[in-house]
């Protein structure tokens, strides 16, 4: 693994325990918890989170890899990103992220999911990427959409999120599309 990753405007790296109660903060904002499975309910949850997401989860399929993205001149924290390997094809990795309510907009999400499209295809070889989408998140349907990730599939009510039958888009791109940075 080749962390930190630097882009034009981030600094991908490993969380670390100084960074739980600010990714709490944004993590627990109904804004972004709306579309997402993992929601926080303490600083010590997203604690333990960290601990298993950047240090023993290493290498391991099925297990999210997760990553900070920091300003390189503030350190400020915008968001954070991620993948899973898939335990019965290592080949094929998903992908998602999460860009704090303040700096959405701003094109940071892009310059992330870039940086691990080219992580996963350039250097770790990947075959197939895909995000997970809920298809009413129209911010992170459009971002999928403009790093060149191709709608696979619309499943109807397939998955029971926060007490309703909620929509999966699935967005993927296999190496021989990608078309990243040279």
């Amino acid at each position: 693994m080749r962390i930190p990753i630097l882009t034009e405007r981030l600094a991908i790296r490993n969380l670390e325990q100084e960074d739980a109660e600010r990714m709490f903060c944004y993590r627990s904002n109904p804004s972004i918890s709306r579309f997402q499975f993992w929601e926080p309910s303490s600083v010590e949850e997203v604690l333990s989170f960290i601990e298993t997401s950047c240090g023993g989860a290493q290498g391991k399929s099925e297990r999210w890899r997760q990553f900070g993205l920091f300003m390189p001149t503030t350190g400020q924290m915008v968001g954070d990103c991620g993948y899973r390997l898939l335990a019965e094809d290592p080949s094929q990795a998903e992908i998602a992220i999460t860009v704090a309510p303040e700096f959405q907009g701003q094109g940071f999400g892009d310059e992330a999911v870039r940086a691990l499209l080219d992580l996963l295809f350039r250097k770790e070889g990947k075959r197939r990427v895909f995000a997970s989408v809920d298809p009413e998140n129209t911010a992170a349907v459009a971002l999928f959409k403009r790093v060149g990730m191709r709608v696979e599939a619309l499943f109807i009510e397939s998955l029971w999120f926060k007490g309703r039958w909620a929509d999966d888009m699935i967005f993927g791109l296999l190496a021989r599309e990608y078309k990243g940075k040279n």
